[in-house]
């Protein structure tokens, strides 16, 4: 735990961290302001999911932009995330000192990677905390209408956007993953991110494919649509477990692959 808080004060003393965190942030501020500004309103499927909900009930805010980011800005993120507490640290030169002090392997590389984690969770509190607020202020909060046609209140409803970021926050453990796995091969930050970002692309697009069906339930990547069926009444449960199972082993296949490579690092590499 130490050596884990001594990472995340780390990373408070980088610029890019808040860099990083202010782009995020941006994102649900700039679709209310959007959409205040906008002489129209979005008709029902334009937009990520939820996004037309958002002008009637400004609890739909934080949702639509998770989504939104979802694909593409979280991933990237996630990437960048676990690419570099490794990858940074052999680049500066600075590994070596790490790997010469009286510390284990897997608390170095369960640090790092726990690092990454704490990072995106911030992010991801950014987006659901301002796009919550500002939605509230502009538009507005009311029960939430959900994909069955049923109302659930503005609590319930609050709980189970909660319940979806941690669902999206699986698919991102992946990322940071696949990245930090990437980082131990390559010793290069850009390498991993860019090599992470480019296996995600590649699943995505095989995903789009019907010759591919078989390949569906056991890719992170097809899950990303999942966190919608907590917003059915009731909540359709069985793609949220696969999708937790996929993650689950997702992550620890990763995390076992980092450790074989990890482990052999030499101090002078």
């Amino acid at each position: 735990m130490r050596s884990l808080w001594r990472e995340f004060v780390k990373i408070l003393f980088q610029r890019r961290t808040y860099v990083g965190w202010a782009g995020l942030l941006a994102v649900p501020l700039l679709i209310v302001l959007a959409l205040q500004l906008s002489s129209s309103k979005p008709g029902p499927g334009e937009g990520p999911p939820f996004f037309s909900a958002i002008t009637n009930n400004g609890v739909f805010v934080p949702l639509a932009a998770v989504g939104a980011l979802s694909f593409f800005l979280f991933p990237l993120v996630a990437a960048m995330a676990g690419a570099y507490p490794l990858a940074g640290e052999a680049e500066m030169g600075t590994m070596k000192t790490w790997m010469s002090r009286p510390l284990g392997r897997p608390t170095v590389l369960f640090s790092k990677w726990g690092v990454a984690i704490l990072y995106v969770i911030v992010g991801m509190l950014l987006v659901g905390v301002g796009g919550l607020v500002a939605g509230w202020l502009v538009f507005g909060a009311h029960p939430l209408v959900t994909l069955s046609g049923t109302t659930i209140t503005i609590p319930a409803g609050i709980w189970r956007i909660v319940l979806a970021n941690g669902l999206i926050l699986g698919a991102l453990l992946c990322m940071i993953s696949l990245a930090m796995l990437v980082s131990t091969l390559s010793n290069s930050s850009l390498t991993a991110a860019i090599s992470a970002m480019v296996i995600y692309v590649v699943l995505n697009i095989l995903n789009g494919f019907h010759y591919f069906d078989f390949m569906k339930p056991y890719t992170f990547t097809s899950y990303s649509l999942a966190f919608t069926n907590l917003f059915r009444d009731p909540i359709y449960w069985h793609p949220i477990r696969d999708a937790l199972l996929t993650y689950g082993v997702t992550v620890a296949a990763l995390l076992a692959a980092s450790w074989l490579v990890f482990r052999r690092k030499d101090i002078l590499t």
